[in-house]
């Protein structure tokens, strides 16, 4: 549960063609930005988180939390979100949660119902958890064959399969959960696609 007095949270999502941040006020209300975007939330996130804490008569030094998600998600995304929560968490000496993007996910989930995300990875793939209840998860998130991931969906599950997490109830959560539980660090699951290039590479001698 949420204290009755939250700390004032900004919740950052930049693991899905989207930028999405949210604000949550001490008292409990939650404003929004969202930015139907593939590319470039580097040029943006600044201006937005701005525009979002001035619209509510807020700075950045009125912020006591911060949180992000961390994937999977789209690898350039994921730096540029937890480099934003990073940075602003370091210069305001205020903790950082890191959310991972099926466990926010699952926080859409109806409240004591079991609850499995899968996410579509591509190339016939899913990334898969299942949970026990929203934000309780039973095991590790898994890439699975789609296949793999359908079969393993229980009739009693609530099946969530968008890659769109409610940004809000990233901020609620975050702003009770232990930030030393919840490490501000990229979960990937899936290696890069982006290899090193070796064949043009000179030798060490």
């Amino acid at each position: 549960m949420m204290p009755s007095s939250a700390p004032i949270t900004l919740a950052i999502d930049t693991a899905a063609p989207r930028l999405q941040l949210a604000l949550l006020m001490a008292d409990g209300t939650s404003d929004v930005s969202v930015d139907e975007i593939g590319t470039g939330h580097a040029e943006l996130i600044f201006a937005r988180i701005e525009t979002l804490l001035a619209r509510n008569g807020l700075a950045y030094g009125d912020l006591q939390r911060l949180a992000v998600t961390t994937g999977p998600g789209s690898f350039t995304g994921l730096r540029i979100g937890l480099s934003a929560a990073r940075g602003v968490a370091l210069a305001r000496s205020i903790p950082v949660v890191g959310v991972p993007s099926l466990l926010a996910l699952s926080l859409s989930g109806e409240a004591a119902r079991s609850v499995c995300v899968l996410v579509d990875a591509r190339r016939g793939e899913a990334y898969f958890q299942a949970f026990s209840a929203p934000g309780v998860p039973e095991g590790p998130a898994r890439l699975m064959t789609m296949e793999a991931a359908r079969a393993a969906v229980r009739p009693d599950c609530v099946l969530i399969e968008t890659p769109f997490v409610d940004i809000v109830h990233v901020a609620r959560f975050a702003a009770s959960a232990d930030p030393v539980a919840f490490a501000p660090e990229a979960a990937y699951i899936r290696d890069a696609d982006a290899k090193p290039q070796t064949n043009k590479r000179i030798a060490r001698l």
